[in-house]
């Protein structure tokens, strides 16, 4: 599992994910390093400075111990545009295959996207849902509702629920609507460091050429060409209802991934079970996401 509890326990402060909420106090404790491996051997690499806040983001290079910088940024942002979305959403997806502690949209868009601003190429509200996403996504263990109402059986006249209201109870979601809506903003001012004389473009470019193969032989599982009708309908309609039916399908066919499957369970995230549907039918990313947004 490349996700430390160091993380786990950062990505459950509300505070971490608006800037304030990455520093200790601790002098032993400097920074955190966080491997998100890909595939043939690539693997994206973010660093987090603990007492300054600051992030960087590295792609590890087979045969290489120590990453190459693609972008930093200080406590807060501003984020430098070192990938483009489709990239990040790419990886994202190819990370979810081989590891399902990481579904998509997940902990991986949220961390990274900040890194991957939309362009004027994109389709912002696309790129808006899959952000809102993966920050839903994120969950932290709530403590049970303290016990409320009368020490004793009161008067018939004061037993409703009026006289006895319930305390308000904890979300499990780290953060709420209107934070999610500030930090998924569309920004149009960036700096772009990918044509600098050090950025990494052919490894990049590798990496994304590999990460292309690795969901292109989707197609060659046994179960795939059984469940293709299925997800040809549900890819042309933008019509998720059929969504349970496709889970029966792939699971009497043989189909054991944990990733496939979860994606396709209830409780269902939109997003995700788009990536899913347009994966197993081999069509481009956001054709199905674009039709329920």
């Amino acid at each position: 599992m490349p996700v430390s509890e160091a993380l786990l326990r950062l990505s459950e402060n509300p505070g971490f994910w608006i800037g304030d909420g990455a520093t200790t106090d601790d002098p032993d404790a400097r920074e955190l390093r966080t491997i998100f491996p890909v595939t043939g051997g690539y693997a994206l690499v973010l660093d987090i400075g603990l007492s300054s806040g600051e992030r960087t983001l590295g792609l590890r290079i087979p045969a290489s111990s120590e990453p190459v910088q693609l972008a930093w940024a200080p406590a807060g942002g501003p984020y430098p545009a070192a990938l483009r979305w489709w990239e990040l959403d790419l990886c994202a997806r190819v990370i979810a295959l081989e590891d399902p502690t990481l579904p998509h949209p997940g902990l991986v868009v949220a961390l990274l996207s900040p890194f991957a601003p939309g362009t004027p190429d994109d389709d912002e509200t696309t790129i808006g849902a899959m952000r809102e996403a993966a920050y839903r996504s994120l969950r932290r263990e709530v403590p049970p509702a303290p016990p409320h109402g009368p020490e004793q059986a009161p008067l018939p006249l004061f037993a409703s629920d009026d006289w006895w209201p319930s305390p308000p109870a904890a979300s499990p979601q780290v953060l709420d609507e209107a934070t999610i809506a500030e930090i998924t903003r569309p920004t149009s001012r960036f700096s772009d460091v990918r044509h600098g004389s050090r950025f990494p473009r052919e490894d990049l470019a590798h990496l994304v050429r590999l990460a292309s193969a690795r969901l292109a032989r989707m197609p060659d599982e046994p179960w795939h060409h059984v469940t293709l009708p299925l997800t040809r309908e549900i890819l042309d309609t933008g019509d998720l209802a059929p969504i349970p039916a496709l889970l029966g399908a792939l699971t009497e066919a043989g189909c054991d991934h944990p990733t496939v499957l979860d994606a396709l369970s209830e409780p269902l995230v939109p997003a995700e079970a788009c990536w899913m549907v347009e994966t197993l039918a081999g069509a481009e990313p956001g054709t199905l996401l674009r039709r329920r947004v």
